[in-house]
């Protein structure tokens, strides 16, 4: 890897979307299906409109190098809030291997947790990446009978490649793998508890790593009005 390459992904941001990032959809939805296709697995598309109403509503976490995008993730609530879904996690092909995606999926869970605390948040992938970063945060396997039956959310599922094996087995199994983070259940608790350790430590050596760089705004406290993953971590939304 050259030094160019290292300080890019250095001084890569991590943030929650607003308007300002509308210009990157086009570019988050190619990167999506692309991947989708590489990996030959199915995937739920969205439209560009969906996924601006998202940045809009402060439900996208976007990660950028410079003005480059590097990753995405968004959040959506379903079943009158009582169960929220972090979804579409994608990280450029240029910026994988070093940990982005992981952080991605930490801040839009973190993100989560403080916008909805008492809903149970739930994973569908057959990723086994995520599966493993599910893990670390604390969700467990479980069947999809134990998923939103709120209709808006499995209507997504219609754009999806292996959609026929859902409606075959009247929603009862697919590819992908269910997983749950109950706020009730004191085991997904103490691994959240634990994961949030290790995490804010990671963020923290990142600030003090960028301090001979170049000027991080997360450090600075110049955020020109973003909210940044230092402040979703430390819960200061």
């Amino acid at each position: 890897m050259g030094k160019e390459r290292e300080m890019e992904v250095c001084d890569m941001e991590v943030m929650v979307a607003d308007e300002s990032h509308e210009k990157y959809v086009d570019t988050i939805l190619d990167t999506i299906e692309a991947a989708a296709k590489v990996r030959g697995t199915g995937i739920a598309k969205r439209s560009h409109e969906y996924v601006a109403q998202k940045m809009r509503e402060g439900k996208v976490i976007i990660a950028l190098a410079g003005d480059e995008f590097a990753g995405f993730s968004y959040i959506e609530s379903w079943g009158n809030k009582q169960y929220v879904a972090t979804s579409g996690l994608i990280v450029a092909d240029k910026f994988r291997n070093h940990g982005l995606a992981r952080r991605i999926k930490h801040a839009a869970f973190q993100l989560a947790r403080l916008r909805w605390p008492k809903a149970k948040l739930f994973s569908l992938t057959s990723g086994s990446a995520v599966m493993k970063m599910n893990t670390e945060l604390g969700y467990f396997p479980v069947t999809f009978a134990d998923l939103t039956d709120d209709e808006s959310f499995w209507r997504g599922c219609n754009g999806c490649v292996n959609h026929d094996v859902l409606t075959r087995t009247q929603r009862r199994y697919c590819i992908c793998t269910a997983m749950l983070f109950d706020p009730d259940d004191e085991r997904c608790l103490l691994l959240e508890k634990l994961c949030n350790t290790f995490v804010k430590k990671e963020a923290r050596k990142r600030k003090t790593d960028l301090k001979a760089g170049k000027k991080n705004p997360e450090k600075s406290g110049e955020t020109n009005g973003k909210v940044v993953e230092y402040q979703i971590l430390n819960n200061t939304l």
